[in-house]
């Protein structure tokens, strides 16, 4: 039965006319589908409509009938601009030709909700179409396999990691290198290694955003995401508790003086609304979203209120919101500003 990493294996073998390289190394399949036999691609070729793109379509149709394949689909569409030669030493995601878009997620403590915040706004990202990857970059207190409900481990084949899949969304954390939940007892040098083979070893393919969910503070990660990231942009989660938007201020404060632009502040918990009488209780007090929001003169994306998601047994994630619930669509609308403000 063919699957799509024996799929990529096979065309291998096939080259791009223009490029002369074979179709996996030079970029140009954008797209892979399979369903009971059939088997659809995407490819992106220089030009369109020519006896070359003919003869490539022959050509993996024939590979891949040869496998097994009931039937082929192709769609070809035109690849804007001839990809240039990776920098020495520099993984794809981060060299100067990247066109992934990276974004932080960081708060001033823990306790605020930020991997809630990174879970929900990834998969909305996914929901609104867009190639999402996620690193769970929380190294101590890595979270988010267990919040989306990953059982799964990343596969491995020779020296390159695939991620692991959930929600559309792509997902690397150091749960996944962890036996039985342990500790992990590193200091400063350690933790920047691991982040950077987070970003070097692991095939992300073509993203347009990656996600990566900061430890709370200013610590050894946070100043590695800024030295290895300088395009980076970020997120603030805070809770409307004045104590959590003060102490959120020196986030927002380390972004700027080290150019990271902030799109703005998710105040989580910013209240609760019953359900019976729908009226609004503001627990954790009130504005300051705001009043963070002012300081670092950027606007607030969202005011997420208390509540659990629904808990379906059959595809188990517990801190992830369905797309039609109150919560799933506040996490939309923080979506859409991210891209408007992106412009991706």
């Amino acid at each position: 039965m063919l699957t799509e990493e024996k799929v990529i294996e096979l065309l291998q073998s096939v080259q791009d006319p223009f490029l002369h390289k074979s179709l996996v190394e030079s970029g140009s399949i954008r797209e892979v589908k399979i369903k009971d036999g059939y088997v659809g691609l995407k490819l992106a070729v220089a030009k369109t409509g020519t006896p070359e793109q003919m003869q490539l379509q022959q050509a993996v149709v024939s590979v891949l009938k040869g496998a097994g394949a009931e039937s082929v689909g192709l769609r070809f569409e035109t690849r804007e601009e001839a990809p240039q030669a990776p920098e020495p030493g520099v993984p794809p995601l981060l060299s100067k030709n990247s066109k992934t878009e990276f974004i932080a997620i960081a708060s001033g403590k823990g306790g605020v909700g930020k991997s809630t915040v990174s879970v929900n706004l990834a998969v909305s990202l996914a929901r609104l179409g867009k190639k999402v990857g996620l690193i769970d970059a929380d190294i101590y207190g890595f979270s988010v396999p267990d919040m989306m409900g990953i059982q799964e481990r990343p596969k491995v084949k020779g020296d390159r990691i695939f991620p692991v899949d959930r929600f559309g969304v792509k997902v690397i954390s150091m749960a996944f290198f962890v036996e039985d939940n342990a500790p992990v007892i590193w200091r400063g040098p350690m933790l920047g290694k691991m982040l950077n083979n987070f970003f070097s070893e692991v095939e992300w393919g073509d993203l347009d955003y990656m996600l990566l969910d900061l430890p709370p503070g200013t610590g050894d990660v946070a100043l590695d995401v800024h030295k290895m990231l300088p395009k980076c942009r970020e997120v603030i989660v805070t809770t409307p508790h004045a104590t959590a938007a003060f102490v959120a201020a020196r986030a927002g404060s380390m972004a700027l003086k080290t150019d990271h632009e902030i799109l703005g502040i998710v105040e989580n918990m910013a209240y609760f609304e019953s359900k019976v009488t729908g009226e609004k209780e503001y627990i954790f007090g009130k504005g300051g979203g705001e009043r963070l929001a002012e300081e670092l003169m950027v606007p607030v994306l969202g005011n997420i209120p208390l509540g659990q998601p629904e808990i379906d047994e059959n595809d188990f994630a517990p801190s992830v919101y369905d797309s039609a619930s109150l919560i799933g669509e506040h996490y939309i609308q923080i979506a859409k500003k991210v891209i408007e403000k992106t412009g991706k």
